[in-house]
């Protein structure tokens, strides 16, 4: 069945269930346990001879963008382990390999092609927006299921094949005004975005639109570009002017970072709040950790909760790869623990063909429900997650849950 666009239905779905999404842009550290010197997953082999699951995943694991997509592949090869020991899928075990698109449209879709030239039968990811746009034409064309943890841009999901985790763009801007609002956060907000990435201008809009329902005035919206987000003084210094007392950071972190230290260096008193491109910012490198202090942003998993799930998640994570997992990383989890729940509902096994897996996968994502570190989640036929966010608050270094 031909997936709606859904452009003029994801606000009021995003409105009533939350938000997010990510794609990142980033020079920071990454997580190498289990890595190759070419920045790939050292990845998941099969002994024998039988027939296996064979699950690629795809992400910037070298250079801009690396700590969301090594996030993104170590936590799918720490949910693929976790399912090989406990039987398998349908009681067939899973083969998995990553690939690094070094946050490139073309070298995402190399990447793709090398890991459908190995054999995969179900993708998991890219972990961007554009790569996932660009690499969705080719797993249309080749009738493989895809599920993105993180690519929130809209038309990520324009084919009846591609599901994601996240949620899109348009509903982090949204629910952001609306927590903003609901908390009282703040009178006067201005606004730093990105005019020339999708990602940033989407939420920049939604979120513009449904301020007018929240009861604080937007003061200011300053825009940069990939070419000018080196010098931010002169948005800072007009948002200043125009008396904001929050700062809406719709961005990446290292952008956020850079902002972050310009604004401190002018004396700029404010409160900030971001969605989830700014998670990754307190690992970076020549970053002053202190300056993030009170950030807040949107998320649907926090690494601080208590509940047995997350905490066992967290312990194995760091003991692999020696860093706490973010976000994308959960997204990441919940999406191969997705794909087990609706093969096993489907019955479906790895002789079965690419078309026959991809069908019995979209017919049954509608059908499960999953219990994951990013919450309940349940999926439309737009391939669209119905989930709660969580939102937290930097101290002393850390996230810590606001909720």
């Amino acid at each position: 069945m031909k997936k709606k666009q859904f452009a003029g239905l994801v606000l009021a779905a995003a409105m009533a269930t939350s938000l997010f999404a990510g794609c990142g842009s980033s020079d920071n550290k990454s997580s190498e346990a289990g890595k190759s010197a070419s920045g790939s997953n050292a990845g998941v082999e099969v002994a024998g001879d039988g027939p296996v699951w064979k699950i690629g995943a795809i992400g910037p694991l070298t250079g801009a963008g690396a700590n969301y997509g090594n996030a993104v592949c170590d936590a799918a090869e720490l949910a693929v382990k976790e399912i090989n020991a406990a039987g398998g899928i349908n009681g067939y075990q899973i083969a998995y390999k990553s690939e690094d698109d070094e946050l490139d449209n073309e070298k995402s879709v190399n990447a793709y092609n090398a890991l459908k030239d190995w054999g995969m039968q179900i993708l998991v990811g890219p972990t961007t927006s554009d790569c996932t746009i660009a690499v969705s034409e080719k797993t249309k064309e080749d009738n493989m299921f895809q599920i993105t943890p993180s690519g929130s841009a809209v038309d990520c999901t324009k084919y009846d094949n591609v599901f994601r985790v996240c949620f899109a763009d348009p509903a982090q801007g949204a629910k952001s005004a609306e927590y903003i609002g609901t908390h009282k956060l703040a009178a006067k907000v201005g606004i730093i975005y990105d005019s020339s990435t999708t990602y940033s201008s989407g939420i920049e809009q939604s979120f513009v639109e449904e301020a007018k329902n929240q009861g604080f005035e937007i003061v200011s919206a300053q825009a940069f570009t990939a070419d000018t987000k080196t010098d931010f003084t002169a948005q800072l210094q007009a948002i200043k002017d125009a008396g904001a007392d929050l700062i809406f950071l719709p961005i990446y972190y290292t952008e956020a970072a850079t902002i972050l230290t310009q604004a401190s260096t002018m004396g700029l008193s404010v409160k900030w709040f971001g969605c989830d491109g700014l998670d990754g910012m307190l690992d970076m490198d020549n970053f002053d950790a202190q300056l993030a202090e009170g950030v807040m942003l949107l998320t649907p998993f926090a690494a601080d909760a208590t509940d047995d799930l997350t905490t066992k998640f967290v312990s194995a994570y760091k003991d692999a790869y020696k860093v706490t997992p973010n976000q994308f990383a959960a997204d990441s989890y919940d999406a191969v623990y997705a794909i087990k729940a609706a093969l096993e509902k489907a019955g479906t096994t790895p002789e079965a063909s690419i078309e026959e897996i991809n069908k019995a996968l979209m017919d049954n994502m509608t059908q499960i429900s999953l219990d994951g570190l990013t919450g309940t989640i349940k999926w439309n036929q737009n391939g669209e997650p119905d989930k709660n966010p969580k939102a937290v608050e930097i101290k002393n270094g850390a996230y810590v849950s606001m909720d």
